[in-house]
């Protein structure tokens, strides 16, 4: 416990850059993307889920698919504030996530990142309630077990940068995404759209709001992580 919550020592700054550009390298790229949007997904849904909770929803089950889309069901009010902060939670999740881990990392703390992923991806495996959503948790979850077991500190230190970055760089793309697709008139049923239900403002403001989190956790994730 005491080594978990202990700190380690900082990467060589070049490391931290070659982690960003990893991370850029999964995400610019649409072959690219296509397989790491994954575990963006299971962010979206996690938040979702886990607000639900905290909001005092009941959460039934969260599906990932082969689409790179995502379904998380939870039960309680169908409006009210439990419900509007459960439907903000998924776009925001990834970036908010990213940031979280970019403050443990410029405090040194890497081993407690990579065992708090850990523990979040068991938890959310409990709620998957479809087989591609159970092989893509397992798989993500069993990388992270895998380097906080068998690696050194140097190797430890990169993946966990490496995740830092990927969640504050591809918690960006959706939102762009999602935009494209509404204006071409896709994505009926979005977040943006059900939120704009719930609070009877425009789905644009949502949008906007989304992001505004993604873009400036990625600006102050980036600067602690590159010690600025």
């Amino acid at each position: 416990m005491t080594e978990v919550l202990g700190t380690q020592p900082a990467p060589e700054q070049w490391l931290v850059l070659v982690t960003a550009v990893a991370a850029l390298a999964v995400v610019v790229p649409r072959m690219a993307w296509r397989l790491s949007r994954n575990a963006i997904t299971i962010a979206h849904e996690g938040g979702h889920g886990l607000i639900a909770l905290v909001t005092g929803r009941r959460l039934q089950s969260i599906r990932l698919h082969s689409d790179t889309s995502g379904l998380t069901v939870s039960r309680g009010r169908p409006t009210g504030i439990g419900m509007i902060l459960t439907a903000a939670a998924g776009y925001t999740a990834a970036p908010l996530l990213g940031l979280g881990g970019a403050w443990l990392l410029a405090d040194h703390r890497i081993t407690l990142l990579l065992w708090v992923a850990t523990a979040l991806l068991l938890a959310l495996l409990v709620m998957v309630r479809n087989v591609y959503g159970i092989f893509t948790v397992l798989l993500t979850g069993g990388a992270f077990l895998l380097v906080s077991w068998l690696t050194g500190p140097d190797v430890q230190s990169a993946f966990a940068y490496a995740v830092v970055w990927f969640l504050l760089i591809g918690g960006v793309r959706p939102v762009f995404e999602l935009q494209r697709k509404r204006r071409h008139g896709g994505a009926p049923d979005s977040d943006v759209d059900q939120l704009a239900r719930l609070t009877h403002a425009h789905a644009a403001m949502w949008l906007f709001l989304f992001h505004a989190v993604s873009i400036c956790s990625l600006i102050g994730g980036g600067r602690w992580l590159l010690g600025l």
